[in-house]
């Protein structure tokens, strides 16, 4: 019945009921796109208005501390009174390059080397197991690893090198590293796997060997993915907070010995937004222009990564 009751209709009053069927759905269709609009205004929105609090108050320490004094004077001494208070950035910057290094040294060949193993060696088994392992150790807090490198790290270092303070950088740049290395090793696995079983299929067929393959083949077929996680890497150990503030101290100096105690740039933030200085202070306004600095520095590291990914890229 229902159906010779539809048969009868006509061609427009089956479009009409059509329509009126679809009118929500045409609703949220249209609906839709603004809100997407709206999502992606508010967005850059807040970047604008970080940015631009981040501006203002720190034109309002450089009127207050030369902008020479900021980037020549080899001293950071914010809490001396009068005269005697310095604040030259170079021993905040250098306790954050330190940390960067040793971080670095650790991740870097941790990283790559588990993401070969993962994208060529691995049995579907094997990675089902390794990655979500890896997944943790990204998912836990920096606060824990902080406490991890202050309390079993650093011990450790001290019985087997003299001279190691309670607070350094070698034990908080390690654990830094030891944080970084499941990006490193997600990101180039992804970059590696994304090389076509054809190029592999065909080193094979000439004789080559399935360590040949990996790093003759697959590593620089790889390259842009692997050089840009590794560069999204530093930038994640410039701006790592809690370990730093943890378990390297807070001493600024410009020093290379990674046995002392230092202090980086987002350390010195954390101490000061803590109470150690009051709104309106020099002190206060000189956490804008050491987040200034981080800024300037993360910004770098990231259009480098993208310059990287895109110049690098190979297309299959």
């Amino acid at each position: 019945m229902g159906l010779s009751n539809k048969e009868n209709r006509s061609v427009s009053e089956m479009i009409r009921h059509n329509k009126r069927k679809g009118s929500s759905t045409q609703i949220i269709e249209k609906l839709v796109p603004y809100f997407l609009l709206f999502c992606g205004i508010i967005s850059i929105l807040t970047t604008i208005g970080i940015v631009f609090t981040l501006l203002v108050e720190t034109f309002t320490f450089f009127n207050r501390v030369p902008f020479i004094e900021f980037i020549t004077s080899k001293e950071w001494l914010p809490f001396y009174t009068g005269e005697d208070a310095s604040y030259g950035i170079w021993p905040l910057v250098a306790g954050t390059l330190l940390i960067t290094g040793i971080a670095m040294i650790v991740a870097v060949p941790i990283g790559i080397g588990s993401a070969i193993y993962l994208s060529e060696y691995a049995s579907q088994r094997t990675r089902q197991i390794i990655k979500p392992v890896l997944e943790v150790l990204a998912g836990i807090p920096t606060i824990v690893y902080g406490f991890f490198a202050l309390t079993f790290v650093t011990p450790i270092l001290r019985t087997f090198i003299d001279g190691v303070m309670i607070y350094n950088a070698l034990s908080a740049g390690l654990v830094v590293g030891i944080m970084i290395i499941p990006m490193i090793a997600s990101l180039s696995e992804d970059a590696m796997n994304s090389v076509p079983n054809s190029i592999r299929d065909g080193a094979y067929a000439m004789g080559a060997t399935k360590f040949e393959v990996a790093t003759k083949i697959v590593l620089p077929a790889a390259m842009s993915g692997i050089i840009a996680s590794v560069v999204l890497g530093i930038s994640r150990a410039i701006g790592e907070t809690m370990i730093v503030a943890v378990a390297a101290g807070s001493s600024p100096k410009a020093t290379l010995d990674p046995t002392e105690s230092i202090q980086t740039m987002t350390a010195y933030i954390v101490q000061v937004s803590l109470g150690d200085a009051g709104y309106g202070t020099t002190i206060y306004y000189s956490i804008y222009a050491v987040g200034m600095t981080l800024f300037v520095f993360t910004l770098i590291m990231n259009l480098l990564a993208q310059y990287i990914s895109k110049r690098f890229r190979e297309v299959y």
